[in-house]
């Protein structure tokens, strides 16, 4: 699989160094999924195309107005003793251009948000989401543009409730 223009092992890299930098050990936990962002409609339909060649399952949902589609591979991909096996692809939200490239990673975590920030005292999270009706989340920018997101259940759980929900948008989730 063609993993476009910044390596997704270079990205790992930048985002494992970050985090030690941070005093973050994330070894124990999930690597539930990893994000890449496009700077254009036309690019993230492009590249929603050519994923689902890769996909066992697809699912495309609106998410603040804009879609998002989640691939879940036939075929992990193995990166740093990491196996990831779903990608998401979220498109531009209007008027807030992102460069192209991996972002976040997001984990799935064990314990409740609040004994997990105690264990980080020296980190200031993200807590926007917290409050989510499906698969609140906590989130930590790092430099560089990178963050991290940790949440409590796997994005694939969550497909399955936006199905159950009918939240998926018609016609592009390829296993429904």
């Amino acid at each position: 699989m063609n993993l476009l223009n910044q390596p997704l092992e270079e990205f790992l890299q930048r985002l494992t160094a970050q985090l030690a930098e941070a005093r973050m050990d994330v070894s124990r936990y999930e690597m539930d999924h990893v994000c890449y962002r496009v700077a254009s409609l036309t690019r993230y339909e492009m590249l929603a195309h050519a994923w689902r060649l890769y996909a066992s399952d697809t699912h495309e949902s609106l998410v603040n107005g804009r879609p998002i589609s989640v691939f879940v591979l036939e075929r992990p991909l193995y990166r740093l003793d990491r196996s990831i096996a779903v990608l998401e692809l979220p498109a531009p939200k209007e008027g807030s251009p992102y460069p192209e490239g991996w972002e976040h990673a997001e984990f799935v975590i064990d314990e409740p948000f609040k004994a997990f920030k105690e264990r980080h005292p020296s980190l200031v999270f993200d807590e926007k989401s917290v409050d989510k009706e499906i698969n609140p989340e906590l989130g930590l920018k790092l430099g560089d543009g990178l963050q991290v997101k940790f949440h409590h259940q796997p994005l694939v759980r969550v497909i399955q409730i936006e199905r159950e929900q009918g939240l998926a948008l018609p016609n592009r989730s390829a296993l429904d």
